[in-house]
């Protein structure tokens, strides 16, 4: 099958390590390009993704939240699931810095 995002080259069965928030969740079956990386799993894989996911933890981690004020400076509200996986402890130092204009980055030292 040729590959559905470049369509240079055929997908080629492989086994890959899946990693989400910089975790592993172990190697799976997988269609990669050989050109530019895509990768696909199918139905089943996909499944045992899920379920990997679900018992680390780590489904459904990202949430949506409002923008508040705290004097002349804006805050963003950080749902407990995520302060519980980043183990943000408060008072604690973080850095935090646009990636775009679109999206931030917490890093917790």
């Amino acid at each position: 099958m040729k590959c559905f995002t470049c369509g240079k080259a055929e997908l080629e069965k492989k086994k890959i390590e899946y990693k989400q928030f910089d975790v592993s969740f172990g190697k799976f079956d997988a269609l990669v390009c050989p050109v530019c990386e895509e990768t696909a799993f199918d139905g089943n894989v996909s499944e045992q993704i899920e379920k990997k996911a679900k018992e680390l933890g780590l489904w459904g981690l990202a949430a949506k939240t409002t923008i508040g004020t705290s004097g002349n400076a804006l805050d963003v509200k950080i749902p407990k699931s995520i302060i519980e996986f980043m183990k943000i402890k408060k008072g604690q130092v973080v850095i935090i810095e646009p990636i775009d204009q679109k999206r931030l980055q917490v890093i917790v030292g």
